[in-house]
């Protein structure tokens, strides 16, 4: 955003003593007009010191001498009204001109508000009887009494037409000049630079070849300009006062959701303290019952070496047990004593002693460095990041399929948005964003909720442009949109068919996958010993498939992909009669009937007029054919003739599109992804077609699956149309 200052030059003296660029121009309110972009985005930065550099004073261009190839680098100084960059010219403050302009503007409200309490006095009175200035003279630059001005200004000289104001102590000059010719006027404006020029400011080269312009039509442009801009606000102060509302609104609302945020921070604080005073009361119960059952243990381990002791009471019963002499009644005590009152068990512990439980309660230690990490990391939520298309699956068919994924980094969807507009008007390029709206842009329409990463759109327009996009949301609200796709739906209703292989005459190197909608072909040990029995000429075998419908009506279109590593594959459409007779027949390759493009086919020799009862577009190694004329077909068709012979090719696309018109007996085959033409031809539909694929040598295609039936759990998504005015922020 480009803001205008205009410091005055006592500020600007002040800020840096060291400058003297202006050096004509004195006063109290001289002023400095300065266009700049900011380029420090904080306004709380302190100012930084003041440039020392000596190329302060700037850059100049001198006639006869060349420029330099490498312009210098753009000169930083720090305005002193907001403290931020201002990135000058070459030549730096000295291309800063006096803002006449604002200065009258100052001089009216001054005398307006009587800003000035001193009185001026004139310049010319003698000593004590000065009198009090009427007039000022803006050629002269002095202040004069009535008398004096009649004195110094007599009738009918030169003087008396000077230029009278009113007092002041600022002469401004009667006009701009300029700063590096003094003495000359500024007269042109160049458009290109965007500056006032002298007339020898005119003639230097650096202004050759741009849009100069007389003074005078430039101010008349810009005074019609900002005329029309100023009575376009005027005329929307409803509209004006309607934002200021719906602005006031916002800083309302804004004020109670940071309040409502302010108080949530708070009682999610509050709950994670008492989530932790909880855990720290359940911790410290199992410490003291770890600490309980320990001490018992210990005591009780106490108690029995007390009574091992000399004096204890087992080893004192022991002792007077000894002093028995009673052989009966001896034996029969200290039975007793040693099995049941377990001397043997009281020698075994003093022999193998150990403590009953662990005193150091190692287990007990408390790691949190993971919690703080978290705590550490704790922040508000985030909205999610712009999704990412994924332009390799997304296509459009017999509806549009949309794939998207999100940013490694971004926080994770509840659910998606997805949005998307009919565009009006598709140009002749029609692709890439290349689109016009001469009429009123179609509302956009939105499916909400979509749960996962892809969404299906159905009912749609044929031959039309659609922009996608889409956006996650989940409890910090809706984030930003993806880059916008376009995707053009094809030009006639989708056919849906599979593969027929009943009239391949080699039918075991053909292989068909699951579904007959993909099939490979492959050169097996046959073809290697006809090529080896040729000596003079060469016989290709053909592999022939068609779709197991046929055509009788309407318009049809449908895509396939082809291998790119296929030597040879033919894709188009043909009547199956013809077809069958084609290839059952041995063709020649160097025999003009062998290409169905070249129009020399069974049928075309009888009636020269005639459409061919098949139409063939072939491709292979990664290049597609294109027939003789079509290199002119579509201007944006990027097309290569190798040393200017034979006819011209074009990379081979991903997918590739056929259209066929039924009534009109018209095929083009178009780049299925961005829809450009590639080549259009004629067949013949006085009986139906079918559509057809021919391989020579090996090869690859796979039909393009219908996106309707790709499986999906999610239930069906609510389509709504977004509104076009203005929503209210209190909803």
């Amino acid at each position: 955003m480009t803001h205008i200052h205009n410091p005055c030059l006592n500020c600007l003296k002040d800020y840096n003593p060291s400058l003297t660029f202006l050096s004509n121009c004195d006063g109290t309110i001289t002023l400095i007009l300065i266009t700049f972009c900011l380029l420090s985005p904080s306004p709380n930065v302190p100012p930084p010191p003041p440039p020392s550099s000596p190329h302060l004073s700037g850059f100049g261009t001198y006639p006869g001498r060349r420029r330099k190839d490498m312009s210098p680098a753009p000169m930083l100084f720090p305005c002193p009204s907001c403290h931020k960059e201002v990135e000058l010219g070459e030549r730096g403050l000295t291309d800063c001109l006096r803002n006449l302009t604002l200065e009258r503007i100052v001089e009216r409200y001054r005398h307006t508000v009587s800003l000035g309490s001193v009185a001026i006095m004139c310049g010319f009175c003698k000593a004590p009887q000065s009198l009090e200035a009427t007039k000022g003279c803006a050629d002269c630059r002095s202040n004069f009494c009535n008398e004096c001005f009649k004195l110094y200004h007599p009738w009918g000289t030169l003087r008396s037409q000077h230029e009278h104001i009113l007092p002041t102590n600022n002469f401004r000059p009667k006009v701009l000049t300029c700063l590096e010719h003094e003495q000359e006027r500024l007269l042109w404006y160049c458009r290109s630079c965007q500056r006032l020029l002298c007339p020898l400011c005119k003639l230097r080269r650096v202004h050759h070849g741009h849009k100069v312009a007389p003074i005078a039509q430039a101010c008349q442009a810009l005074k019609d300009k900002i005329t029309k801009e100023i009575n376009y606000i005027l005329a929307n102060q409803d509209t004006v006062k309607a934002q200021i509302t719906q602005l006031e609104s916002a800083i309302t609302h804004m004020e109670l959701n940071s309040a409502l945020a302010r108080e949530q921070l708070s009682q999610s604080v509050r709950e994670l303290g008492a989530s932790l005073a909880e855990r720290q009361g359940a911790l410290t119960l199992a410490l003291e019952g770890a600490r309980l059952r320990r001490g018992e243990a210990l005591l009780a381990q106490v108690s029995e070496r007390r009574g091992l002791q000399e004096h204890g009471g087992l080893m004192a019963y022991t002792q007077e047990l000894l002093k028995e002499t009673d052989q009966p009644c001896f034996v029969q005590a200290a039975r007793i004593t040693h099995n049941r009152y377990g001397l043997v068990k009281a020698i075994e512990n003093v022999q193998c002693f150990s403590l009953s439980a662990d005193p150091s309660f190692r287990h007990f230690h408390m790691d949190a460095s993971r919690e703080l990490k978290v705590i550490s990391n704790m922040e508000y939520i985030r909205a999610p990041l712009a999704p990412v298309i994924d332009t390799q699956r997304t296509l459009a068919y017999d509806q549009l399929f949309l794939c998207w994924r999100l940013p490694q980094d971004s926080a994770p969807a509840w659910h998606f948005s997805v949005e998307f507009q009919r565009r009006m008007g598709l140009t002749e390029a029609g692709w890439g964003g290349e689109v016009r709206s001469p009429n009123a842009p179609v509302a956009w329409q939105r499916l909400e909720e979509v749960g996962g990463t892809s969404a299906v759109i159905d009912r749609l327009e044929m031959d039309s442009v659609y922009v996608l996009r889409v956006k996650g949301s989940n409890k910090a609200g809706f984030g930003e949109y993806s880059e916008e796709v376009y995707l053009h739906t094809p030009p006639a209703p989708v056919l849906c068919f599979s593969l027929d292989s009943r009239w391949g005459l080699h039918a075991d190197r053909l292989a068909l996958g699951k579904g007959q909608t993909y099939a490979r072909s492959v050169p097996g040990l046959s073809l290697l010993q006809a090529a080896d029995r040729s000596l003079t000429s060469c016989h290709l075998t053909s592999d022939l498939l068609i779709g197991d419908l046929a055509i009788t009506q309407g318009r049809h279109y449908w895509a396939c992909s082809v291998e790119p590593g296929s030597y040879l594959v033919k894709v188009g459409v043909g009547q199956e009669a013809k077809l069958q007779e084609w290839f059952h027949l041995p063709q020649d390759m160097a025999s003009p009937r062998y290409d169905p493009d070249s129009g020399h086919d069974s049928g075309a020799e009888d009636s020269p007029d005639s459409s061919p009862p098949f139409c063939f577009l072939t491709m292979g190694m990664g290049k597609v054919l294109l027939p003789q004329g079509a290199a002119n077909l579509h201007h944006s068709t990027h097309s290569t003739r190798g040393n200017n012979l034979g006819p011209p090719t074009a990379p081979l696309p991903p997918r590739l599109g056929i259209c066929l018109d039924f009534e009109k007996g018209r095929v083009t085959f178009y780049d299925a992804h961005s829809l450009r033409t590639l080549w259009e031809g004629h067949v013949d539909c006085s009986a139906p077609v079918c559509p057809a694929f021919c391989f020579i040598g090996g090869g690859a295609l796979q039909l393009q699956e219908l996106v309707a039936n790709r499986s999906t759990e999610e239930p069906p998504h609510r389509r709504v149309t977004i509104q076009s005015h203005a929503t209210n922020l209190g909803n």
